[in-house]
């Protein structure tokens, strides 16, 4: 594998694993959304800079359904279109709280770091 890039990869950011669940959470906190809705809000909301992979997005929502952050039921889209529409718990909310935290405090952490002059 050459270290060449591929330009479709270059402006892409990598989310740090568990920052996917943070941002379903989020969006969901807004009400019911079916899958292709989340990854749009996402994509909107960061200003088209996070772009979420179905790949990642749906396993995603199942490991949350599981942990019970998030519940699923079967719906219509607005194009008439079945869809399952994933909406936040109470707990979801809880975990979300302790999220934001988590993420408040790494972010102040990384920037501290990210303008350390060296010596």
């Amino acid at each position: 594998m050459s270290g060449k890039t591929p330009a479709r990869y270059q402006n892409r950011i990598e989310l740090l694993q568990g920052t996917l669940d943070m941002l379903i959470l989020q969006t969901l906190r807004r009400g019911a959304q079916h899958g292709y809705g989340i990854a749009q809000s996402i994509r909107s909301g960061s200003s088209e800079v996070l772009q979420v992979e179905t790949g990642s997005l749906y396993p995603a929502l199942h490991r949350l359904e599981k942990q019970g952050w998030v519940k699923s039921e079967w719906g219509q889209t607005d194009n008439k279109q079945r869809a399952k529409f994933y909406s936040l718990t109470a707990s979801g909310r809880k975990q979300l709280e302790a999220e934001h935290t988590r993420w408040s405090q790494m972010s102040v952490a990384i920037a501290r770091l990210m303008k350390a002059r060296e010596a």
